[in-house]
C-alpha cells in the first residue's frame, strides 16, 4: 500500500523542560501531579522486577559506598584528637612529649583507602544503574513503538502528532533520567541521613539535638517565601509557553506576516510577552534568591551553638576536641540529604506523572485483531462492494447509513461532494482504517473483516493532495513502493511516472537526499516521486486524491500523463475537487452529509440537473469569470 499522508508535527513547547527541578537557590518548581501515584509507580516499578538482583547489588554498593564516607570524618577526627593531644603535652613541657606523627600517618592512609573504597563502589553502583535503566527504558520504548502500530487510525486522528511525539520521546526521557540519576540518590541521601545522625548521636546527643532543633526554624522562616515565589514561578513557565509559542508561529508562518506587513506587529507582541517574562522572572529569582541566605543564617547560628557547647564539652573532658571537628563536618552533610530528598522528591511525581500518559498510550483500545481463518485473495481483479454500509465516527452520531456501491474491475470511480461530504471517510473505511458499524465491504467476493489488514492495503495504492516523503534518497523514496525493487524497476517506474528527467537533473540525481519536509525539490516533483513510487507498488486498486491542485500549468501536465499511466488496466477511485478531471469517469458518486444523493456518468448528472450540475456549472462558471478578468 502506497498511502501519502502529510506529517504536519510541530515542534514541542518549550516550558515542560525542567519540570519538577530546582530553579534557583532552593526553589522548586510546581510540579505536574499522576492522577493515581500509587498504581503508575507499581506499575512502573514492574518495568524493574526482572532486574532486582541487580538493584539489590545497587542498594548493597551504595550502602558500602556511603558507610564508608560517613566514617572517615570520625576517623580524621582521631588525627586531629592526637595532635592536639601532643601539642598540649608539649607545651606542658612533659618530658618525651611528642607529636605522634606514625599514628597519623596511619590514619591519613586509611582514609585514602576508605575514600579509594567509596569511589570505587560509587561507581560499580552507577555502573549497575545505568544498565538497568538503559534496559529498563528499551523494554518500554520497545511496548509503546509496538502499541502504536498496533492502534487504529481513529487514535491519531484526535490527537496532534506532537501529543504523541512528547509521549514517546520526552515523558520516556524524563523516566530514563530519573531511573539513571534520581533513584541512586535518593539511595544514597537516604543512607547518608541515616548514617550521619547516627554517627552524630555516637558523638553528643546534646549536640545532635540542638542541630535538630534549628531545622524547624529554617523551614518555617523559608515556607512563606517559598509559597510565595511558587506563583511567581508558575506564572513565569506560563509566560515562557506564550513566548514560544509565538515565536514558533512567528516563524512557521514568517511568509505570511512578511506579505500582510505584520512585522512589527509581531515584533510588538514578541516584546510584550518578553517584558511579562522579565517581570515574572526577575521576581520568582529575587525572593527564592532569599532563601538561601536565610537558611545559611539559621545553619551558621547552628554551627556557633555546636561550637559554643562542644567548646564546654572538651574543657570538661566529655569529649575530645576531634569529635567535634566530626561533627561539624557530620552538621554540614545532614542538611544537604534532606534539600536533595525533597528535591527528588519532586522529580520522583514528575517522573510518575510522564509515565502515567505512557500508560495511557499503552492502555489504550487497539485495532480489531485479524481473524483466525483469514482469508487470501491470491489473484485481486479490483471489484469492490459496499453492501448496506452504516458507519459514524462517533456512536451516537451515524455518518453513513445503508450505503450500496458496486464497482467493476478497470472502473474508474469519481468521488465528488462539498467538504464534509463522507469523501475520505469511504477511503478510510475501503482500506479498514474504520471498523463499519453495520453491513458489509468486499474486495474481490471476500469480506474485509476477514481479511489480515497487510493484505487487504497490499491491493490499494494511494497518491494524495498532500505528499508524504521521508528523509532519504530519492531512489529510497521511489522504492518504498515495493520491497526487494531493483535500481532498475526504480528507473523504469520514475521514466513511466515522467519523474526521471528531472532527477537526472539534479547534481546527486537518484542519490539526491530529501530533507525531513522535502522542500529541496517543487511541490510538482514530490507528486511525480509519488506517482512512481505508486507505480512501483503495481496496485490493483488505486486511490487518488486531486494532485494537481498546487502545481503549476507545464508539470499539472507531466502528471497527468504520469496519472494516465498510473491508472490503465486498474480499479480507481479519484476523490475529485477540479470537477473538469473526471469528465471520463465510468461513473460519478456525488456526496453530501455522508450518503450517496447522486450515481451516473458526467452526462447523465448533468441531464438530472441536480446537485452535480449545480456543483459543476458553479465551478465552470468561475473559471469563466477569472478567464474574463484575466
Amino acid at each position: 500500500m502506497i498511502q501519502e499522508r502529510k506529517s504536519s508535527m510541530r515542534p514541542g513547547r518549550a516550558g515542560r523542560n525542567g519540570r519538577g527541578h530546582f530553579r534557583g537557590p532552593g526553589m522548586a518548581l510546581p510540579v505536574e501531579k499522576a492522577k493515581d501515584f500509587k498504581g503508575t509507580l507499581k506499575r512502573l516499578l514492574s518495568y524493574l522486577k526482572p532486574r532486582k538482583i541487580q538493584l539489590l547489588i545497587v542498594i548493597i554498593m551504595a550502602v558500602l559506598s556511603t558507610v564508608f564516607a560517613i566514617v572517615s570524618p570520625k576517623i580524621m577526627g582521631k588525627a586531629t584528637t592526637k595532635l592536639f593531644q601532643g601539642l598540649m603535652m608539649k607545651s606542658k613541657g612533659i618530658p618525651g612529649a611528642k607529636i605522634d606523627f606514625e599514628y597519623i600517618l596511619q590514619i591519613i592512609l586509611i582514609l585514602i583507602g576508605l575514600y579509594i573504597l567509596s569511589a570505587v563502589f560509587s561507581y560499580i553502583q552507577r555502573f549497575i544503574m545505568a544498565s538497568v535503566a538503559q534496559k529498563t527504558i528499551f523494554e518500554m520504548r520497545k511496548d509503546i513503538n509496538s502499541k502504536l502500530s498496533r492502534l487504529p487510525l481513529k487514535y491519531f486522528d484526535l490527537r496532534t502528532h506532537g501529543e504523541i511525539l512528547s509521549r514517546v520521546t520526552n515523558d520516556i526521557e524524563t523516566i530514563s533520567n530519573t531511573l539513571q540519576q534520581s533513584i541512586t540518590q535518593l539511595i544514597t541521601a537516604i543512607i547518608t541521613l541515616l548514617g550521619v545522625t547516627i554517627m552524630m548521636l555516637t558523638i553528643s546527643p546534646l549536640l545532635t539535638l540542638i542541630l535538630v532543633v534549628t531545622l524547624p526554624m529554617s523551614l518555617l522562616v523559608t515556607k512563606p517565601i517559598i509559597s510565595r515565589s511558587q506563583k511567581f514561578f508558575k506564572a513565569q513557565q506560563k509566560i515562557l509557553g506564550e513566548l514560544n509559542g509565538h515565536v514558533e508561529e512567528m516563524y512557521t508562518g514568517h511568509k505570511v506576516v512578511k506579505v500582510f506587513g505584520h512585522e512589527k506587529k509581531a515584533i510588538d507582541k514578541f516584546n510584550d510577552i518578553n517584558e511579562n517574562l522579565y517581570k515574572a522572572g526577575w521576581k520568582a529569582q529575587f525572593i527564592s534568591g532569599i532563601i538561601m541566605p536565610l537558611m545559611t543564617f539559621i545553619n551558621n547560628i547552628g554551627y556557633v551553638l555546636i561550637c559554643v557547647v562542644g567548646g564546654i564539652l572538651v574543657t570538661q573532658w566529655k569529649i575530645q576536641i576531634g569529635d567535634i571537628q566530626a561533627f561539624i563536618q557530620y552538621s554540614r552533610q545532614f542538611s544537604h540529604p534532606i534539600a536533595q530528598t525533597a528535591n527528588i522528591a519532586n522529580i520522583i511525581q514528575a517522573t510518575v506523572a510522564a509515565a502515567e500518559r505512557v500508560f495511557e498510550v499503552l492502555d489504550e483500545e487497539e485495532e480489531i485483531t485479524n481473524s483466525e481463518d483469514c482469508k487470501v485473495v491470491e489473484f485481486p481483479k479490483g471489484e469492490v462492494k459496499f453492501n448496506q454500509v452504516t458507519f459514524g465516527y462517533k456512536e451516537d452520531a451515524t455518518l453513513i447509513e445503508n450505503m450500496d456501491i458496486d464497482v467493476k474491475q478497470g472502473q474508474t470511480i469519481a468521488i465528488v461532494g462539498p467538504t464534509g461530504a463522507g469523501k475520505t471517510t469511504l477511503v478510510n473505511l475501503m482500506m479498514r482504517f474504520y471498523e463499519i458499524n453495520d453491513g458489509s465491504i468486499t474486495v474481490d467476493g471476500a469480506d474485509i473483516r476477514e481479511m489480515k489488514r497487510e493484505d487487504l492495503r497490499s491491493i490499494f495504492g494511494m497518491v494524495l493532495q498532500d505528499t508524504w516523503l521521508f528523509n532519504g534518497t530519492i531512489r529510497d523514496n521511489i522504492a518504498y513502493g515495493r520491497h526487494g525493487a531493483t535500481e532498475e524497476d526504480i528507473v523504469k517506474a520514475a521514466k513511466a511516472a515522467h519523474a526521471d528527467h528531472f532527477i537526472r537533473t539534479l547534481p546527486d540525481g537518484y542519490d539526491t537526499i530529501l530533507n525531513e519536509e522535502a522542500s529541496n525539490i517543487s511541490q510538482g516533483q514530490k507528486q511525480l516521486l509519488t506517482i512512481a513510487r505508486a507505480i512501483l507498488a503495481d496496485p490493483e486498486i488505486l486511490i487518488l486524491d486531486e494532485a494537481t491542485s498546487s502545481v503549476d500549468t507545464r508539470t499539472e501536465v507531466y502528471i497527468q500523463k504520469a496519472m494516465t499511466v498510473l491508472m490503465k488496466g486498474r480499479t480507481n477511485f479519484v476523490i475529485a475537487h477540479r470537477l473538469s478531471t473526471i469528465r471520463d469517469a465510468d461513473l460519478i458518486l456525488v456526496m453530501n452529509n455522508g450518503s450517496i444523493i447522486e450515481k451516473g456518468n458526467h452526462n447523465e448528472l448533468l441531464a438530472k440537473d441536480g446537485f452535480y450540475a449545480d456543483l459543476y456549472n458553479s465551478q465552470f462558471t468561475s473559471l469563466n469569470l477569472e478567464s474574463q478578468v484575466v
